[in-house]
């Protein structure tokens, strides 16, 4: 089976957490909105707006496979861990993991919301004094307790093993990654600051960047470089 994933074309967003997951499983599958021979963008407007889904998705991702449509990062990954053998086979450890994934959307929650603290649909630069004001409390507050938060969960590991979850790789350790490389893109300055204070954190994503299948995802062009269209954005004033 290929799986289908709809996603907005030119930025990495939301839909890379679970590329990541598709890419170190090896499995196959469509980028629709990147795909200009799938419908590309008129594509992925045309799954949101279907007049006859019974269910229909709020907002990309979205991953088709077959008759299933499933939205909502954590629910795909989720869905796709048991599948491609990033989440453990014991029921605990499984909503443990999930756990995890839903604690870092809400970083990546706030990381947006630094420069669009007002209106989603507005311009950053009509926002720019406010996004300096919460980028700040979310550089000096926010990001140290999440991470550090996720520091100790690999400290706490009961296996002794550098992943968050168990002794195996999982899905939450991809994402955490993402969130790593995200922050360091968007405040770099904020993380060279921090990165003392997570050095668990911080070989966990070294590790998985250097993995074989990350490795070649990352050196392709399949890897879109972070922008200032996307969740991360790099705006000097944000990251003083």
């Amino acid at each position: 089976m290929i799986y289908r994933l709809y996603y907005w074309p030119g930025i990495q967003g939301r839909g890379e957490f679970v590329r990541l997951a598709l890419e170190e499983a090896g499995a196959a599958y469509v980028d629709v909105g990147r795909d200009e021979a799938e419908g590309g963008l008129e594509a992925v407007q045309a799954l949101l707006d279907a007049p006859g889904a019974v269910h229909p998705p709020f907002a990309p991702p979205v991953l088709v496979n077959g008759k299933l449509v499933v939205a909502q990062v954590a629910a795909i990954l989720q869905y796709l861990g048991p599948r491609l053998g990033l989440v453990a086979c014991d029921a605990n450890a499984a909503l443990w993991t999930h756990q995890l994934q839903l604690t870092i959307a809400d970083v990546v929650a706030e990381a947006h919301d630094t420069h669009h603290p007002l209106d989603v649909g507005d311009w950053y630069c009509n926002q720019k004094e406010e996004a300096v004001r919460r980028a700040r409390v979310f550089r000096e507050k926010r990001m140290p307790r999440y991470l550090g938060w996720f520091e100790s969960v690999l400290e706490r590991n009961p296996t002794g093993a550098a992943h968050l979850v168990g002794a195996r790789l999982s899905y939450a350790d991809l994402s955490l990654f993402q969130l790593v490389e995200g922050l360091r893109y968007a405040f770099p300055n904020a993380m060279d600051a921090l990165g003392r204070d997570i050095p668990k954190v911080l070989e966990l994503a070294g590790r998985i960047g250097e993995r074989r299948n990350m490795a070649a995802y990352l050196a392709s062009p399949r890897r879109q470089p972070f922008n200032e269209d996307g969740i991360f954005r790099h705006y000097p004033e944000l990251d003083a």
